[in-house]
């Protein structure tokens, strides 16, 4: 019985030296490939990022210390500010997910010809500027507008809606100008559904209500997670629609923001506010991947 010669080379580990040699190399080829569009983020988000939260850190003499954020957390104008930020953002997101899943439910059921022509209808708001549809809204809503004119008229109403320059008419202008940034991801993601599985429900015996729920609504969940993170995320940062439609009386964190640095030249406590909403935007976008996510699919599909 003959022993192996102990002066040959250890194969396995020499392989093993190769592969981990050639995962090094083929790594640091991948990173050469992404270096142009990792400096491009750096100088386009991480640098302005992190000087808004250097300035953030200088009182108005220009010395450093913590008291623009405590003035976020002291003064009741920007607690009240910061309410209502999030409660216009919740209303809005909700206002577009009840009206925008029948929406991109219909549009998914739809021929395919049908489909296209009315997403048409869809997508056709973003060939004007949200400065103009907003003052289209006023038109139409303002006490002498289009609405209460006709409304008046017809004898429905004696006196005239208060439709614009309050919150109402935040939530209007807004939801309208949303609602396709949630259509547009729930439809594609009702489009890839495959038809099989509904088909198999009903010929085991689900009636339609228990099809769509059990079978349809929870594959349609990423495409409302989707469009629900992206109307609320564009909700938090919104402007111009809360400054005309709300006439001063709606005071969002963004608007509190520009008249901070533009009115009171303070940018260091404007700066503490955008580093403020940047750091709650992000904990709600991990809340938001955690319920209407993974997790939803994933329990569905444990079923």
């Amino acid at each position: 019985m003959s022993a192996a010669p102990a002066d040959l080379p250890d194969r396995g580990g020499l392989n093993a030296d190769v592969l981990s040699a050639d995962a090094r190399r083929e790594a640091l080829a991948l990173l050469g490939l992404c270096s142009p569009g990792i400096v491009l983020v750096g100088i386009i988000i991480v640098l302005p990022i992190g000087w808004l939260f250097w300035l953030s850190l200088f009182d108005e003499t220009g010395m450093l210390s913590g008291a623009n954020y405590a003035r976020v957390v002291e003064q009741a104008s920007y607690v009240r500010t910061f309410i209502t930020t999030f409660e216009v953002a919740f209303i809005v997101t909700g206002l577009c997910v009840l009206l925008g899943y029948p929406l991109a439910y219909m549009l998914s059921q739809l021929p395919r010809r049908a489909a296209s022509i009315c997403l048409i209808f869809v997508i056709l708001p973003f060939w004007t500027s949200v400065l103009v549809r907003t003052y289209a809204w006023l038109v139409i809503l303002q006490r002498k507008g289009l609405l209460n004119t006709w409304l008046m008229d017809l004898g429905v109403i004696s006196q005239p809606l208060p439709l614009a320059h309050n919150f109402t008419g935040v939530l209007i202008g807004m939801t309208h100008i949303l609602l396709p940034f949630l259509v547009l991801p729930l439809y594609a993601s009702m489009k890839a559904i495959d038809a099989d599985y509904l088909r198999a429900a009903m010929n085991l015996g689900a009636p339609p209500t228990a099809t769509f729920w059990q079978i349809f609504f929870p594959l349609s969940l990423p495409g409302l997670a989707a469009g629900v993170v992206i109307v609320f995320i564009l909700c938090l940062g919104f402007f111009v629609t809360p400054a005309l439609m709300g006439g001063g009386k709606v005071i969002m964190w963004a608007m509190r923001m520009e008249q901070t640095t533009s009115l009171y030249s303070n940018w260091g406590a404007g700066s503490a506010l955008g580093v403020v909403l940047l750091a709650v935007t992000l904990g709600l976008l991990g809340v938001f991947r955690w319920l209407l996510g993974a997790r939803a699919t994933s329990a569905w599909g444990a079923r």
